[in-house]
């Protein structure tokens, strides 16, 4: 069964930092495209960041870029978000999500395997 855990969300304020992980079980994800989505109350599920199988090429949405980084360890088969500088309209729950594929995209329906989420709160 495979599974995609995540972990490290709660709250911060303002200009804090948190880590998110994501660990994944019952198979490997090393020719996988990561990313990482989220959704706000009442907003539709909208993409983060993506990183490519290989970790060399790394995909980010315009509202983060330069505050979150996200990286992967294929031995350990977790993927990260670095997240600094945040805002309170970073508030969401954070899924991490496994593509079909080893190219990293924006596009939700282009993965496969969902984590059930982690709550992020900024208040200001």
């Amino acid at each position: 069964q495979v599974q995609l855990v995540e972990s490290g969300g709660g709250l911060v304020q303002a200009g804090g930092s948190l880590r998110l992980s994501c660990a994944a079980s019952g198979r490997t994800f090393n020719t996988n495209a990561m990313g990482w989505f989220r959704q706000a109350p009442g907003k539709e599920r909208e993409f983060v960041a993506a990183i490519t199988w290989s970790g060399g090429n790394t995909l980010y949405a315009n509202s983060v870029k330069g505050r979150f980084t996200i990286s992967r360890d294929n031995a350990k088969n977790t993927v990260a978000l670095q997240m600094n500088s945040l805002k309170p309209e970073d508030t969401a729950v954070y899924y991490c999500a496994a593509a079909r594929r080893s190219i990293a995209t924006m596009n939700n329906f282009d993965y496969a395997y969902w984590g059930q989420g982690t709550q992020v709160t900024v208040s200001s």
